[in-house]
């Protein structure tokens, strides 16, 4: 097992606790306990996953999130936060985090859930070629070999879960799925989430592949459902 981590952490006593339990189980662990040499540290170096507290010196961990996403878009993102309110739960989702936990958290579940979704990326590396490569909608190309979506000829940066999720949508057109259904068929039925989690992804998708996001015509609600996606007409 070679994935390096890095955790953004400025307790000590949580540091040390995760660093004991996640080297046990086989993986590199590298800290930082200040936002802004977090930042500098992303920008050095590629990460397999960022585990992100939001309370830091420095710079918070909203903002060494955003700055995460601007670089390494497909990067795994688990906060960590001892503010547990929902509001802050779907800041760190709508900012690209896969993941969340409140503190204080068992140290098994952190390690079951870092195991789950880097399981989930090797998995998805040493798939064999999906037997449709590209999906195309409007001006946009799902690239699923690269795992890219391009408008033309630009690239839209996507996170892991958003091309999932982009990518099961488009498999399953003007078909209505509830959130439920959406985090047990793209997120795995062994994700402990809640529904917010869906309408987050759904919501930053809509920023980078409608024309108003606020008026979308492709990914759209079915009130009282969920979520469908559809092709607008010309």
């Amino acid at each position: 097992m070679n994935e390096q981590l890095l955790l953004v952490e400025d307790d000590d006593a949580i540091a040390g606790a995760l660093r004991l339990h996640l080297e046990e189980a086989g993986y590199r662990l590298h800290r930082e306990a200040d936002g802004l040499k977090a930042m500098a540290v992303i920008d050095r170096q590629r990460w397999d996953m960022v585990l992100l507290d939001l309370m830091l010196p420095g710079a918070n961990g909203w903002d060494v999130c955003r700055h995460l996403r601007a670089r390494h878009p497909d990067v795994p993102v688990i906060m960590l936060s001892a503010r547990s309110a929902e509001a802050h739960r779907v800041l760190g989702l709508e900012l690209g985090a896969d993941d969340y936990l409140a503190k204080p958290f068992s140290m098994l579940e952190l390690v079951a859930r870092v195991r789950a979704l880097l399981r989930r990326i090797e998995q998805m590396r040493s798939a064999p070629a999906a037997a449709v490569a590209e999906l195309r909608f409007g001006s946009f190309r799902l690239d699923t070999v690269r795992r890219e979506l391009l408008n033309g000829t630009q690239l839209v940066p996507l996170t892991l879960r958003e091309f999932d999720l982009l990518h099961f949508l488009l498999r399953h057109p003007g078909r209505a799925f509830d959130g439920g259904e959406l985090l047990q068929r793209v997120w795995g039925a062994a994700f402990d989430g809640y529904e917010h989690t869906v309408n987050s992804h759904i919501n930053r998708l809509r920023t980078k592949i409608e024309d108003d996001p606020r008026d979308p015509r492709r990914i759209v609600t079915v009130w009282g459902v969920g979520y469908r996606f559809e092709e607008p007409a010309a």
